[in-house]
């Protein structure tokens, strides 16, 4: 790592409205460092590379580019100089191809008439050949959220930069994907490229970062070296405050009850999962575990009436239900929070009311069917409130808000329905330390109000805190259950892999 500055930021302001993203912030990036940039939600994280990338202009402040003012007036300007964007949610055209995605910006650029295709193929299958196995010919809404997410790494590689910004770029990935990514960050620094690295991963930012800068609500709090300081004082820092235990007490042992609440039986779908049996037990939060592509999402999915000619039945206490689609599955209280807020979630362009009273319009409408604007507000701000929602004013748009916000006003339509049951994918991909100990906690009251709640995670340190339970997922099929002491991260791994095999959990156990 060099000790010449290659971009500074002094006194950098940003306000939307009556919401200040940013107050007089200052952040240094050194050449050839990798520099981690922590925060809770809504901290400026985000804001901040926005305005470095071009797609923001700051109201006060400066930048200084290798040692120049400058203005970024531009994603392109901000290219031109050198800088590269990775953003969190995935921002690539759904359908063209690969390769026309990744050197979008080359060939905007081009005054050929015509398209290489054949060009962009062969330099696109070099540059995956780094991270993985895609064909760059292939229509990128085809692509699951995780190789989506490296296309949009392999994007910004294809650029020649000096700087690369990477917002949460392992939320989507495998743990072999990241360990490849991490890989490429390193190489990249070895060659001068500074790489600014946005997680709230206290693992990989101590694993592959040499500094780490904390902001805490828009104002910019330390930096320090990785080498002199701890994950809890970055933790610390974030928060203003010393923080609780991530994840809240268990089920109490004389709590615990046999009476299921929810059934699935010999769900099938032809070609993604098939004889998948569990049962839900009141008070229990149960997980679902399994590799990318291994068929956890399908399952939930298919139960839900989402997609798939699904056959089987399910079963909510005791009675069966006959889905036939996902408004009979509503109807009947089980609510689906899908992995994929931006495309499945959320109206991005409505407001935050508009949103939170959007699975089902009856609980804020007048008998003439017709929406009341006051109770569409009141149900927002109450769910907000149990949520900790940051926001200006219910009625911007959700858009305005930060990832994690996005996410809980995500959570917080599904609970506008007051769910019988609620299968949550993914609830806390791209939400700071704060606030998943905040959904942790609403996750567990849900739980022990009687609301059944099933879990969908990859990050398995969540599944074991979070769960009273996991099942474990692979080639379609529930390959098994770890609980108690069994459930441990090379368990379920094992079980996921293939590695150990063991009998399908039964109804009543």
């Amino acid at each position: 790592m060099h000790d010449d500055v290659i971009l500074k930021i002094s006194n950098v302001s940003k306000s939307f409205g009556p919401v200040r993203a940013l107050r007089g912030v200052d952040f240094e990036l050194r050449r050839g460092e990798i520099h981690a940039l922590a925060g809770e939600n809504g901290a400026g994280k985000s804001t901040l590379m926005n305005i470095i990338d071009g797609i923001l202009q700051p109201d006060g402040g400066e930048i200084l580019w290798e040692g120049q003012p400058v203005r970024i007036a531009s994603p392109n300007a901000a290219q031109e100089l050198g800088i590269g964007l990775v953003h969190q949610e995935i921002a690539l055209c759904p359908d063209i191809s690969v390769a026309e995605n990744m050197f979008m910006a080359v060939t905007n650029r081009s005054r050929r008439f015509l398209m290489d295709v054949g060009s962009l193929k062969q330099r696109a299958r070099a540059v995956l050949g780094q991270l993985c196995d895609i064909d760059p010919g292939a229509i990128v809404r085809d692509l699951p959220i995780s190789h989506q997410q490296l296309v949009e790494i392999a994007k910004a590689l294809t650029l020649d930069c000096k700087v690369l910004i990477l917002d949460e770029p392992t939320a989507a990935l495998t743990e072999r994907e990241a360990q490849t990514l991490f890989g490429i960050m390193r190489r990249l620094s070895a060659q001068g490229i500074s790489i600014i690295y946005i997680s709230h991963r206290m693992v990989e930012i101590f694993d592959n970062c040499d500094r780490v800068s904390v902001f805490r609500d828009g104002q910019y709090i330390t930096t320090a070296p990785i080498s002199e300081i701890t994950p809890s004082g970055v933790v610390n820092a974030m928060v203003g405050r010393e923080i609780g235990t991530l994840y809240p007490p268990k089920q109490a042992a004389d709590t615990r009850t046999e009476e299921v609440i929810f059934e699935v039986r010999n769900l099938t779908e032809t070609t993604r999962f098939k004889d998948v049996s569990f049962a839900l037990r009141r008070g229990e939060i149960l997980g679902i575990a399994g590799l990318i592509g291994s068929g956890r999402s399908e399952i939930v999915k298919g139960i839900c009436r989402l997609e798939g000619d699904v056959s089987g039945e399910v079963l909510l206490d005791g009675k069966p239900l006959q889905l036939r689609h996902y408004g009979d599955s509503i109807a009947a209280g089980l609510v689906y929070l899908s992995e994929d807020r931006k495309g499945d979630g959320l109206f991005l362009e409505r407001s935050i009311a508009e949103n939170v009273s959007a699975l089902d319009l009856r609980h804020v409408s007048s008998a003439a069917g017709l929406i009341e604007t006051d109770r569409e507000i009141e149900l927002a701000r109450s769910l907000g409130a149990k949520l900790n929602l940051k926001y200006g004013r219910l009625s911007d748009p959700v858009s305005s808000l930060s990832g994690g916000n996005q996410q809980k006003v995500a959570i917080g339509k599904m609970l506008s329905v007051n769910p019988r049951l609620i299968f949550l994918d993914e609830p806390t991909r791209g939400v700071d330390v704060g606030a998943k100990s905040e959904i942790h906690r609403i996750l567990r009251e849900l739980a022990s109000e009687g609301v059944g709640t099933v879990v969908i995670s990859s990050e398995l340190p969540e599944l074991i805190g979070l769960c009273d339970r996991v099942l474990v997922v692979r080639e379609g099929r529930i390959a098994g259950e770890v609980a108690g002491d069994r459930m441990t991260e090379e368990n379920i791994m094992r079980l996921a892999s293939g590695l150990e095999a063991a009998p399908q959990p039964t109804l009543n156990a």
